[in-house]
C-alpha cells in the first residue's frame, strides 16, 4: 500500500466522527432520492401492468339512454379499437349492522364471459352464476370495510324497488383504484362501494332494455383521444350525452398519476437540499483539515510528491466520505422505498406489486452525491496543491485583529470574558460563522417544510368541510327532480332546513381556450352550501345573470371580472350561454363555476328542478332520518359531511404522518451533522487555545461554554433564517402541487415555526453533548506539547 493511501486511512479513522456526520447528511439525500425514484418506478410499473393486463379503457362517456345499435356507429369512429357499452347507476344500500345509508355504484358486466374493457380481478369467490339476477360482485375495499364475504347478502333500492342481493365474489378493477362517491374528496369504503351485476339484471332494474347509459372505448396505438372524443360527443348528443373524457381525466386515474407526480416533485426538491448541505460540510471539513496540515503538505512536496498526487490524496478522502454516506443512504433508501411502495400498494390495492431496486436510481443518487462532495472540496484541494513547499511548511500568517466598535460600548463591559471570546471569534471569522448558520438554518427550513403539511391539511379541511359545506347531509337524485320535492324532503324526520342545487356538465370557451367541467346552479342566498372565497374568508353572492368562476378556472381561461365566457351546456337542449364573469373565488378543490339556479333553469328551458338537496338536521333524529333515507326510491346518493371529515383525516393524516416522521428524522440528521462538524473542527483547531485557558484557571464548564456557546449562538441566529427559507420552500412545493383538481393551501401556523426551531435546537444540543465529552477528557499536557 502506498504511503499516501496509508495516510488517508489514518485520517479517516482519526476523523471518524466527522466522516460519519458528513456521511449521514449525504445518506439522507441519497435515501430520499433512492426512496423517491424506486417508489416512483414501482408505482409506474405496477399501474402500467395493471392497466394493460386488465384492459383499462382510454375513453369514458355517459349519456341518458342510447340504443344498443349505436355501438356499431361508435365502433366506426376512426381510431376506435374496442367498444364496451354498459349500464352505470347509483343506488342506496342497506348493510346489516350498519345504521347509516350507503351509496352503491352499480356497473353492468356481460351475462356471458368477461368484460372487454376494465376487466375484474377476483380476490375471493367467483363470477356471477348464469341466470342469477340477484347476485353481485363487490369491490374489495368495501367488502373488507363491512366484513362481507361471498354468500353474504345486502339490500339495495334499485329504481324504487327494494332488492335482496347476494355476494358472488369480491373483486378489484383498474377503473376504481381510487373509488370516490358522489361529491366525495377521498374514498370512504364504509359508505361507498362499487357493485357489478349482470347486464340483463340492470336492464330490467332500471328499465333500460336494449339500451345503455355509459360507454368505454379502447383506441388504436397513437390515436389522439381528443379527436375520438369530439366525434363521440357528436354521436351521443341526441341521446343525452354529458361529455366524454379521456383516461387522463378519469377520476381514479387522475389521483394515481397525481400521487406519482408528487413523488417526482419530491425527488427533485428534497434531495437537492441535502446534497447542497453535504457539499458545504465537505468543503468545511476539507478546508480546515488542509489548513491544519499545511506543514505536512509542504513536506510531501519536498519529498517529491506532485500536486496531482496530493490532490488525488485529498480527493480520495472526499470519495471515501461520500461512499460512507452513499452506502448508508442506499440501505435506508431501499428500506424506505419498500415501506413507501407497500403503503401505496395498500392504498391503491394493485393486484401485482412490482418493486425492483432501481439501478438507475442507485447510479443517479451515487453520482450526484459524489459530484456534490467533490464540488464542495474542490476549492480546498486547489488551495492545497498551489502552495509552494517552503510556504506550506511555514505557519500561516496570523490574521490582523482590530479592536471592534462593540468593545468600546457599555454592553461589552457587562459581558463576562468567555462570552467576549465567543463574540470575538465569530466577528473575526464571519464567513465561517455565516456558513455554519446557513447549514443549521437548512435543518430548520426542512422541518418547517415537513411540519407545515399538518397546517395546510387542517386549513383545507376547515375551508372545504366547514366554510363551504355547512350542511349535515346531502341527498343526490338519479334524475332531475322538480323543486316541489323540497317540501317532501323538509317533512323527513329531523330536517331543519333544505336547500336545492343543480349541476350540469358544460364546456367553457373563451376564444381557443376551453375547459370541460360543470356549471353549478345555486340559490341566493345559499346558506347551507354557499359560494365561499378561501382567500377572503367570505361568502360571495351569486347574481341573477352573472357567472362566478373559481380562480384556477379563470386563470386557465385567462378571464377576469367583466369578461364574457361562452358556456356550452351538455344536457337538455344543449343551449349556449354567454355569461359575464361577476367575480372569481379562490378555492383549493376542483375548478368550480356557479350561476343562479333560476338562470340555469331558464337556460335549459325546463321547469325549476334540482339534482341535489343539502340538509341541516337535528342530531337527535339522525337514526330515524337514516332509516327513512334507506327506503326512499328516488334517492340515489346520501353524503354525510361528518363521514367525509372522518375519512379525510383517517386517509390523509395517516398517510402524511409517515412522511412527517421520515423527514423529521432526516432534518434532525442534517442539524446534527452541521453542528457536530462545526464543533468538532473548532475543537481540533482551538485545542491548544482551550488547553491554555484551562492552565490559566478557566474551569471545564467555561471551556465548554466557549467552544459550544459559539455554535449555540449561531444556531439561535439560524432560526429566523431557517423559518424564512422554510416558507420559501413551502411556496415552491405548493406551486408544484397546483393542479386542476387539488391545490395545497400555503398556511403555516406560528406553532409550526416554534416546533421546527425546538427540534432543530434539540438536534444541535445532541451534537454539542457528544463533543462536550471530548472537552472534558482534554489532555492538557499532550495538547500543549510543541508540535514537531
Amino acid at each position: 500500500m502506498r504511503a499516501l493511501d496509508r495516510k488517508a486511512l489514518r485520517d479517516l479513522w482519526r476523523l471518524r466522527g466527522q466522516v460519519l456526520a458528513v456521511g449521514l447528511v449525504i445518506a439522507s439525500g441519497v435515501a430520499v432520492l433512492v426512496m423517491s425514484l424506486s417508489t416512483l418506478e414501482a408505482l409506474e410499473q405496477s399501474a402500467a401492468t395493471y392497466y394493460e393486463r386488465y384492459r383499462f379503457a382510454e375513453v369514458f362517456a355517459g349519456l341518458k339512454r342510447g340504443p344498443e345499435r349505436l355501438a356499431d356507429r361508435i365502433a366506426s369512429i376512426p381510431g376506435v379499437q374496442t367498444v364496451q357499452t354498459r349500464i352505470v347507476r347509483y343506488a342506496t344500500l342497506d348493510i346489516p349492522g350498519f345504521a347509516e345509508p350507503v351509496i352503491g355504484q352499480f356497473v353492468s358486466i356481460p351475462d356471458q364471459g368477461a368484460p372487454l374493457l376494465n376487466r375484474l380481478v377476483y380476490r375471493s369467490g367467483g363470477p356471477l352464476a348464469p341466470g342469477r339476477h340477484d347476485q353481485v360482485l363487490v369491490s374489495e375495499p368495501f367488502a373488507e370495510a363491512h366484513g362481507l364475504r361471498p354468500g353474504d347478502r345486502l339490500d339495495a333500492v334499485l329504481d324504487g324497488h327494494r332488492r335482496t342481493l347476494y355476494i358472488a365474489g369480491v373483486v378489484l378493477s383498474p377503473e376504481f383504484i381510487y373509488s370516490l362517491g358522489p361529491g366525495a374528496l377521498l374514498p370512504d369504503d364504509l359508505r361507498f362501494g362499487v357493485m357489478w351485476m349482470s347486464r340483463q339484471a340492470l336492464e330490467a332494474a332500471f328499465d333500460l332494455d336494449g339500451s345503455f347509459n355509459n360507454v368505454t372505448l379502447d383506441l388504436l396505438r397513437g390515436v389522439d383521444p381528443d379527436d375520438v372524443i369530439a366525434a363521440l360527443d357528436g354521436l351521443l348528443e341526441p341521446y343525452g350525452g354529458v361529455g366524454a373524457i379521456a383516461r387522463a381525466d378519469q377520476l381514479s386515474h387522475w389521483f394515481v398519476t397525481n400521487e406519482i407526480a408528487q413523488l417526482a416533485t419530491m425527488s427533485r426538491i428534497l434531495p437537492a437540499i441535502f446534497l447542497v448541505i453535504a457539499a458545504f460540510l465537505t468543503h468545511m471539513v476539507l478546508s480546515r483539515l488542509i489548513a491544519m496540515e499545511r506543514s505536512q503538505i509542504g513536506l510531501m512536496k519536498a519529498f517529491g510528491y506532485s500536486a496531482r498526487e496530493i490532490a488525488g490524496h485529498y480527493a480520495k478522502l472526499v470519495v471515501a466520505i461520500a461512499l460512507v454516506g452513499i452506502l448508508i443512504g442506499l440501505l435506508i433508501g431501499v428500506w424506505f422505498g419498500r415501506l413507501n411502495t407497500a403503503m401505496y400498494a395498500d392504498l391503491f390495492r394493485f393486484p401485482t406489486r412490482i418493486y425492483v431496486t432501481s439501478s438507475a436510481g442507485f447510479m443517479t443518487a451515487a453520482g450526484l452525491s459524489l459530484l456534490a462532495a467533490l464540488a464542495g472540496a474542490s476549492s480546498a484541494v486547489w488551495r492545497a496543491v498551489r502552495l509552494p513547499p517552503a510556504q506550506a511548511m511555514a505557519p500561516p500568517a496570523p490574521p490582523v485583529f482590530r479592536r471592534s466598535r462593540l468593545a468600546s460600548t457599555r454592553l461589552w463591559r457587562w459581558l463576562d470574558q468567555p462570552t467576549r471570546i465567543i463574540l470575538r471569534n465569530i466577528g473575526r471569522w464571519p464567513v465561517r460563522a455565516g456558513l455554519t448558520a446557513v447549514g443549521l438554518s437548512a435543518s430548520v427550513a426542512l422541518l418547517v417544510l415537513t411540519l407545515q403539511w399538518n397546517d395546510s391539511l387542517d386549513y383545507l379541511a376547515q375551508t372545504y368541510f366547514f366554510d363551504t359545506q355547512r350542511q349535515h347531509v346531502m341527498l343526490g337524485f338519479a334524475e332531475t327532480r322538480p323543486t316541489s320535492v323540497l317540501q317532501e324532503v323538509r317533512r323527513l324526520p329531523g330536517v331543519l332546513a333544505a336547500e336545492p342545487m343543480r349541476i350540469v356538465s358544460a364546456d367553457f370557451k373563451v376564444g381557443h381556450r376551453t375547459h370541460r367541467g360543470a356549471l353549478s346552479g345555486v340559490p341566493e342566498p345559499a346558506r347551507l352550501q354557499p359560494v365561499f372565497d378561501d382567500e377572503r374568508s367570505a361568502v360571495v353572492a351569486v347574481p341573477l345573470d352573472g357567472l362566478i368562476l373559481g380562480e384556477r378556472l379563470a386563470r386557465k381561461l385567462r378571464v377576469g371580472q367583466g369578461d364574457s365566457v361562452d358556456v356550452h351546456l351538455l344536457e337538455g337542449r344543449r343551449p349556449v350561454l354567454t355569461l359575464v364573469v361577476a367575480d372569481t373565488v379562490a378555492t383549493h378543490i376542483a375548478m368550480p363555476a356557479y350561476v343562479h339556479i333560476h338562470r340555469l333553469d331558464r337556460a335549459l328551458r325546463e321547469r325549476p328542478g334540482l339534482e341535489y338537496v343539502s340538509l341541516l338536521i337535528d342530531s337527535r333524529a339522525e337514526s330515524l332520518l337514516y332509516e327513512e333515507l334507506k327506503n326512499l326510491p328516488a334517492v340515489s346518493a346520501v353524503m354525510l359531511r361528518q363521514a367525509a371529515i372522518d375519512s379525510f383525516y383517517a386517509t390523509v393524516i395517516d398517510h402524511i404522518m409517515v412522511y412527517i416522521s421520515m423527514f423529521t428524522v432526516l432534518a434532525c440528521t442534517l442539524g446534527v451533522g452541521v453542528a457536530y462538524n462545526s464543533v468538532r473542527i473548532a475543537l481540533s483547531e482551538r485545542g491548544r487555545e482551550l488547553a491554555t485557558l484551562r492552565v490559566l484557571g478557566f474551569s471545564r464548564g467555561e471551556i465548554s461554554y466557549i467552544l459550544l456557546g459559539e455554535v449555540a449562538l449561531l444556531a439561535v441566529l439560524a432560526l429566523p433564517l431557517g423559518c424564512v427559507v422554510g416558507r420559501g420552500l413551502t411556496i415552491v412545493m405548493a406551486s408544484s402541487f397546483d393542479t386542476e383538481l387539488f391545490r395545497v393551501p400555503l398556511t403555516i401556523e406560528p406553532s409550526t415555526f416554534g416546533m421546527a426551531m425546538l427540534i432543530s435546537l434539540a438536534a444541535t444540543a445532541l451534537s454539542a453533548g457528544l463533543v462536550r465529552r471530548r472537552v472534558d477528557r482534554l489532555d492538557l499536557v499532550e495538547v500543549l506539547k510543541t508540535r514537531e
